[in-house]
C-alpha cells in the first residue's frame, strides 16, 4: 500500500508525496485511536462512576498518550524518515532534443523534449528514503518550472523568442542532488 497526495492543475500534476507501505495507514488508526481514548478520558473525568473514582479517566489519558507519540514516531521506526543531508549522484543528463540554437516556427509551438540519463533511473514514486541514483526529471522553461516528469521524453510549448530550456534530475523527494544534476539549453521559436 501506499499513500499518495496528488496536486494537479490544468496543465497536468505539480506534486506528489508518498510513504510506501502501510506506515501512513497504521499511523493514521494510531491517531485515530488516539482521539477516541482522549473522548473516553474526557468522559470519565466528567462522569465518574461512584464506585471506580478517576482511574479509567487516567488510563484513557495514557493510552491517548500513547498512540498520539506512536502515531508520530511510527512511520519513522519503519523507516520513511527525512534524509538530514541532501544525497549525491553519479548520474548525468543531458538534452538530446532541442539542440543548441535550433529553430522552430510558429507561435506557440509544441517542442519535443528528449533527454538522456546515464547513470540514473528515473523512477515513477515519491518517497522520503532517498536513493542516490533514483529520482524525477523537472524541465524549466526560462527559470520557470513546467514539468515533473517521470520519463525521459515531453512536449513543451513555446511563444516566439529564444528560450532557455533547462532540465534536472532530482532525487525522490523532488529537491535537488548535491551537487545539482542539470542540463541546458537555447533554441529559437519564430512565429
Amino acid at each position: 500500500m501506499r499513500l499518495l497526495v496528488v496536486m494537479t492543475s490544468g496543465s497536468g500534476t505539480l506534486a506528489h508525496v508518498g510513504i510506501p507501505g502501510a506506515a501512513p495507514f497504521i499511523a493514521m488508526g494510531l491517531f485515530f485511536a488516539g482521539f477516541g481514548a482522549a473522548y473516553g478520558a474526557y468522559w470519565f473525568f466528567n462522569h465518574p462512576p461512584p464506585s471506580m473514582h478517576r482511574a479509567p479517566a487516567v488510563g484513557f489519558c495514557v493510552i491517548a498518550f500513547g498512540c498520539f507519540v506512536l502515531a508520530t514516531i511510527f512511520p519513522i521506526l519503519l523507516g520513511a524518515r527525512p534524509s538530514l543531508g541532501r544525497p549525491s549522484t553519479v548520474a548525468r543528463l543531458e538534452i538530446l532534443s532541442p539542440q543548441e540554437s535550433e529553430v522552430f516556427r510558429g507561435a506557440p509551438v509544441s517542442i519535443p523534449v528528449d533527454l538522456g540519463l546515464d547513470g540514473g533511473t528515473v523512477v515513477p514514486f515519491t518517497s522520503l528514503r532517498l536513493m542516490p541514483n533514483e529520482g524525477h526529471i523537472h524541465l524549466y522553461l526560462d527559470g520557470s518550472l513546467i514539468s515533473m516528469r517521470t520519463g525521459l521524453d515531453a512536449q513543451i510549448a513555446a511563444s516566439p523568442g529564444q528560450p532557455e530550456l533547462r532540465a534536472e534530475f532530482v532525487a525522490v523527494d523532488h529537491e535537488p542532488f548535491q551537487p545539482r544534476v542539470v542540463a541546458t539549453v537555447r533554441f529559437s521559436v519564430r512565429g
